[in-house]
């Protein structure tokens, strides 16, 4: 007898959690023990779940790493008690709290699937009900005994991504994330697709292991044209520093001015890795093909390639939470870790 899968779902906060006291119109948080009286299409799916809600749900603009920690304890304490997990979580900064899980589960074999939605759970034409049932049913989802999905994704709109290469690009529509350079993983529409070519199969199953020593000692520096070298110096120079996601033009240029790159180099010099990331929403670095990147590329600034800024950051602070010797972390940043960037042919 094939054993029925047990997935354990975790609202941390956001939208999807929130239903709408039709006296008041006011939003308060659902409560999850009670979701298959507002949810009944659950009792269809082929699995047992059972819900962990956390005590304050965290508004999304205020997670943070500590908060990334605490999710990370909860899947690993009940790693072994469930075939699956789904975490609730509000749109606006999904993509950094699933590209950091990501990171943080190192050899994963199970699914950690992120969804939210734009309305709430009992708005009338909200989109929480499709998303957390196609969510459960993916969690669940078995061949020849074995999860499909053995990694971290971000299930949204009828499309499942993997979570490390996903971006929010709307604030009103229903189609809020977008995988701009890697394709999704699965789609939901009369039937529940895969692309099986593209999902992570591990081929062997080590331990689990959960890194959470996270550094948030990090820093974004958009650059733009007119950019001061106040402004530059005032970022590059914030106490404490160890990593900086450089946000660059096009394939990854950025100003050829002396005062510019010597403060680059500068902080590169001081111990802080640089990370060449694209503005663009999808494509890719390629440091030395114009002029404006060869200097970066000199001066010892690490490409990024395709990877994210989401994902760029949470990798940025994984990688220096490992204190991992200044002669790897250029190697380890530009290969492969999760399945975050494009492999270089």
């Amino acid at each position: 007898m094939t054993k029925i899968p047990s997935i354990l779902l975790i609202y941390t906060g956001g939208t999807i959690g929130m239903v709408k006291d039709y006296k008041t119109g006011a939003l308060r948080t659902f409560n999850f023990d009670k979701l298959l009286k507002h949810i009944p299409e659950i009792n269809h799916l082929k699995c047992t779940i059972s819900s962990i809600s956390l005590e304050e749900p965290i508004d999304s603009s205020n997670m943070n790493t500590t908060n990334w920690i605490f999710i990370s304890e909860i899947i690993e304490d009940n790693y072994e008690k469930y075939d699956g997990f789904v975490i609730l979580h509000g749109s606006d900064t999904m993509s950094y709290t699933a590209s950091a899980i990501s990171f943080m589960f190192e050899n994963l074999s199970k699914p950690i699937i992120f969804t939210g939605s734009q309305l709430p759970i009992g708005d009338l034409r909200t989109d929480a009900k499709e998303n957390l049932i196609t969510s459960i049913e993916i969690a669940s989802a078995r061949e020849n005994g074995n999860p499909i999905i053995s990694e971290v994704c971000l299930y949204f709109e009828y499309k499942l991504y993997r979570a490390n290469r996903t971006t929010k690009i709307n604030a009103e529509h229903f189609q809020a994330f977008t995988s701009p350079n890697y394709p999704p993983l699965g789609e939901s529409g009369v039937h529940l697709k895969f692309n099986k070519q593209l999902i992570y199969k591990p081929t062997i199953i080590k331990p689990l292991k959960v890194r959470k020593q996270l550094d948030n000692n990090v820093a974004i520096l958009k650059i733009f044209p007119g950019i001061t070298k106040t402004v530059v110096e005032s970022i590059l120079s914030s106490k404490g520093l160890k990593g900086v996601i450089l946000e660059t033009f096009g394939s990854g240029n950025a100003p050829t001015d002396k005062w510019f790159v010597n403060l680059l180099e500068e902080t590169i010099n001081k111990g802080v890795q640089i990370v060449n990331v694209t503005q663009c929403l999808s494509g890719s670095v390629i440091m030395g093909h114009y002029e404006t990147s060869i200097e970066l590329e000199k001066i010892g600034v690490i490409s990024g390639n395709d990877i994210t800024t989401e994902s760029a950051l949470a990798k940025l602070m994984y990688l220096l939470g490992e204190n991992i010797p200044k002669n790897k972390f250029k190697y380890l940043l530009e290969t492969q870790l999760r399945g975050e960037i494009s492999l270089i042919e």
